[in-house]
C-alpha cells in the first residue's frame, strides 16, 4: 500500500494515468493531444483549428511543424485549445502543445494548396468616357491582385492594384462610340464587368460659321469649321439645313440654309457626342429687290407721271428718281409690283433706285425726263 501511495504522489512515475500521461488522482498532469479538428487547412493559414486532449490547461504555445500558432481560446478544464493555424508549406506537419508541464505528444495536420479565387467586381467608376480614351477609372472588387483589364479587347493603360487586391486603377484606351465589354483577368481567372463601359463621342466644337448672314429665303451656302463634326446635323432657328456633308477628318461641314425669319437666329450643330450652339448665330436678311421692268421709262420734267415697277422682293420698298423720292408708292402683297408717281426732275436720263430692307437695286436704263 505504501508503494502505491508513493507512486501516486510522485508526478514522475509513469503509467499512473491511462495512456502514460503520468500524475495521480483523476486529473491528468501532463499534456496530451488527441486530434486536430479540422486535420487539414490552406497553406495561407489563418483558419481556426480545435486541438482536443487532456492536461492542456495553461498551454503557452502550439506549433505547426515548428511554426507558432495564435492561441485564441483554452478550455478551463484543460480539455482543448483553439488556435489560428500559421502559414506553412504544403504537406503534413506535427502539431505540439507546450504547457508548464512540458510538451505534448504530436498529432498530424496537413497543409493543402487552395486554388486561388478568381476576381470579382462590384463597381466600375466612371462607367462612360470619350472615344479618345484617357479616362481615369477605378474597379472595386476582390481578388484583383495581378489583374489586367481590357475595354472592347484593348488593354487599359497604367494599371495598378492596391496591396489588398480590392481596388484596380488605370486609364481607358481609345474605343468606338457605344457600350463595350470590360474584362478583368487575373492568374485565377477572368470576369466580365456588369454594364461594361460606354464610349461617348466628344461634343462638336465650332470655331467659325461663314457667312454669318443670308437671305430669309434660305439657300445660302455656308461652311462650319471646327472639330468632332463627324455625323453632324445643323439647325437654323430649329429648322434643319439641307445638303449637309462633313469631311473625313470631321473638321469642316457644308450645307445650305433653310428659309427663316428676318433677324438673328440660333444655329445648333448636333453630333452623336452632343450639341453646341454657334456663337453669334445667323442673321437672316430680307432678299434684295429685283426689278425686271419700269413702265413707262420716261415722263414730264414736271413729275406726277404714274409708273409701275415689276419684279420680286419689293415688299417695303421706296423709289428715288435722281435721288428724289417718288410719291404715292405702294406694293402688292406678293412683293412683285410697285406703283407710284414720279417727282419733278431735270431734263434727260436719271438713275432710278429701288430700296427695301434687303438692300437696293438700280433700275436698268433709268428714267428719262422729257
Amino acid at each position: 500500500m505504501s508503494e502505491v501511495i508513493q507512486q501516486q504522489g510522485n508526478p514522475q512515475t509513469p503509467g499512473s494515468w491511462p495512456g502514460g500521461d503520468g500524475g495521480g488522482g483523476d486529473w491528468p498532469r501532463y499534456p496530451r493531444l488527441y486530434e486536430a479538428i479540422p486535420a487539414s487547412g490552406p497553406t495561407l493559414g489563418g483558419n481556426t483549428v480545435l486541438l482536443t486532449g487532456s492536461g492542456l490547461l495553461g498551454t503557452s504555445q502550439v506549433t505547426f511543424g515548428g511554426v507558432p500558432a495564435t492561441i485564441v481560446a483554452q478550455d478551463p478544464y484543460g480539455g482543448s485549445v483553439t488556435v489560428l493555424a500559421p502559414a506553412h508549406a504544403a504537406g503534413t506537419v506535427q502539431v505540439i502543445a507546450t504547457t508548464p508541464r512540458g510538451n505534448s505528444n504530436a498529432v498530424s495536420y496537413t497543409y493543402t494548396v487552395t486554388p486561388p479565387t478568381g476576381p470579382t467586381v462590384t463597381a466600375l467608376v466612371p462607367s462612360s468616357g470619350p472615344t479618345t480614351g484617357g479616362t481615369a477609372f477605378a474597379i472595386i472588387g476582390t481578388n484583383l491582385t495581378g489583374g489586367t483589364v481590357t475595354f472592347n479587347g484593348v488593354a487599359a493603360l497604367g494599371v495598378s492594384i492596391n496591396a489588398m487586391g480590392t481596388v484596380l486603377t488605370g486609364t481607358t484606351p481609345p474605343g468606338p462610340a457605344g457600350n463595350v465589354p470590360v474584362v478583368v483577368t487575373t492568374p485565377a481567372g477572368s470576369t466580365t464587368v456588369a454594364g461594361g463601359f460606354t464610349y461617348l463621342a466628344p461634343p462638336p466644337v465650332v470655331t467659325l460659321l461663314s457667312p454669318s448672314s443670308g437671305s430669309t429665303a434660305g439657300g445660302t451656302a455656308f461652311v462650319v469649321t471646327g472639330s468632332n463634326l463627324s455625323g453632324a446635323s445643323v439647325t437654323f432657328n430649329g429648322v434643319a439645313a439641307t445638303g449637309v456633308s462633313v469631311n473625313a477628318s470631321g473638321t469642316a461641314l457644308v450645307g445650305f440654309t433653310p428659309a427663316g425669319p428676318l433677324g438673328n437666329v440660333p444655329v445648333v450643330v448636333t453630333t452623336p457626342g452632343g450639341s453646341t450652339a454657334v456663337v453669334g448665330g445667323f442673321t437672316y436678311l430680307a432678299p434684295p429687290p429685283v426689278v425686271t421692268l419700269l413702265s413707262p421709262s420716261s415722263g414730264s420734267t414736271a413729275g406726277g407721271t404714274a409708273f409701275v415697277v415689276t419684279g420680286s422682293n419689293l415688299s417695303g420698298a421706296s423709289v428715288t428718281f435722281n435721288g428724289v423720292a417718288a410719291t404715292g408708292v405702294s406694293v402688292n402683297a406678293s412683293g412683285t409690283a410697285l406703283v407710284g408717281f414720279t417727282p419733278a426732275g431735270p431734263l434727260g436720263n436719271v438713275p432710278v433706285v429701288v430700296t427695301t430692307p434687303g438692300g437696293s437695286t438700280v433700275v436698268a436704263g433709268g428714267y428719262t425726263y422729257v
